[in-house]
């Protein structure tokens, strides 16, 4: 039987991070995102309760829960905020995921106690300026020159690449070609800091303001040859994985909005009075709330569905890509919605679900836009 009800250990992880997302990050975050800062105090608290750690072992210091964990909490961060919520979701399923699933026992030493505590932050350094959904179009090259890979190209939209923490970037690169006459890439961890490694200005952003994104720059830039990450020639494989998995917890993000965009409209709607009575007792803004809550919750459901069959061990990429693609764009729409219940004091920044429709729309295209999640499903269904 069918039981989606939490257990007791993710329930109690759950109610803490809605308590830390309602008591720390809504009173002050929205300082920071109209500031476009980093709000480094709460990723420090959030590194403090293990966050950062959730799904990795306790030998690597994480704290030895599940990757369904990870979605719980970032649904319950989007709830209140998403800069916050993908600044978690990027520096554990971008930044340290790799290094965890790929990497060689010296690497998870080295670099996973410190991501797993929120002291560092790791990036994923694939999409390229001409890239965007055809990331096999990868133009960046990395050749051997003794026990140096030296890197030249460049990457675009790389979160948490230029923190005042970031600690690495995990690339692709072309290091060759394959027996087919196909590109050969590979992943290789660059420390923050290497010589010819150059971190471009924060992008101007129509939402996630109070989140770090960069365009990244390498030029004649020199690695040790053991920053390789995994097999050569298998990191293009690598990140196909690292974005199944993410997709699920971006899902995960995309819930937590659309039923943010629901908490908000039920607390307005309360509390605005038209006509003489609160504007929640007329079936306009009731029907369009309750659609909204219809939205959350099965979006929810695709991606408890999708984070359940990758816990089982058994194939859940067409689950992924349908959970990504229902809730980012339920989110879209909440956020349209919401920002017409609130009329127009929802066009104002200091109501949230301004911030929440900004927000929203990223959703539809990164991690793999709509566009690539309907192709992978009609893929899977055998339409090729």
């Amino acid at each position: 039987m069918l039981d989606y009800r939490l257990d007791a250990e993710h329930e109690a992880l759950r109610a803490t991070v809605a308590e830390f997302a309602r008591d720390v990050v809504a009173p002050r975050i929205a300082e920071y995102y109209e500031r476009d800062e980093f709000p480094y105090d709460i990723v420090d608290q959030m590194g403090k309760m293990g966050l950062f750690g959730l799904p990795f072992p306790e030998e690597y210091g994480g704290m030895g829960g599940d990757y369904f964990a990870l979605c719980l909490v970032l649904e319950e961060l989007a709830r209140v905020d998403s800069s916050v919520a993908i600044t978690l979701e990027a520096g554990v399923g971008l930044g340290a995921m790799p290094v965890y699933r790929f990497g060689s026992e010296e690497q998870k030493r080295e670099w996973l106690p410190r991501l797993c505590r929120g002291e560092l932050l790791g990036a994923f350094g694939l999409t390229e300026p001409g890239g965007g959904s055809d990331a096999g179009a990868t133009r960046t090259t990395a050749r051997l020159d003794g026990d140096e890979w030296v890197i030249d190209g460049s990457k675009a939209f790389i979160t948490n690449s230029g923190t005042d923490i970031t600690g690495l970037v995990t690339v692709t690169a072309v290091t060759g070609t394959t027996d087919d006459g196909r590109k050969e890439i590979s992943a290789i961890v660059v420390p923050s800091g290497t010589p010819g490694f150059t971190v471009g200005q924060r992008y101007s952003k129509v939402g996630w303001n109070a989140s770090d994104t960069r365009e990244l720059s390498f030029t004649d830039c020199r690695v040790p040859a053991a920053n390789l990450l995994g097999e050569r020639g298998r990191g293009y494989a690598y990140f196909l994985q690292i974005l199944d998995e993410g997709r699920i917890a971006i899902a995960a993000l995309a819930t937590g909005l659309a039923q943010g965009c629901v908490d908000e409209s039920v607390k307005y709607a309360r509390q605005r009075t038209a006509f003489g009575n609160a504007i929640g007792s007329y079936q306009a803004i009731q029907f369009k709330i309750a659609d909204m809550e219809t939205r959350a919750q099965t979006s929810r459901l695709a991606y408890y569905r999708a984070a359940e069959l990758m816990l089982r061990g058994e194939p859940f990429k067409r689950e992924a890509a349908i959970a990504k693609l229902h809730s980012s764009e339920c989110a879209v729409t909440n956020a349209r919605e919401a920002t017409q219940v609130h009329g127009g004091y929802g066009f104002m920044n200091e109501f949230p679900v301004a911030r929440m429709w900004r927000d929203a729309k990223i959703l539809e295209i990164g991690e793999g836009t709509s566009e690539v999640q309907r192709m992978l499903v009609a893929r899977d269904l055998g339409l090729r």
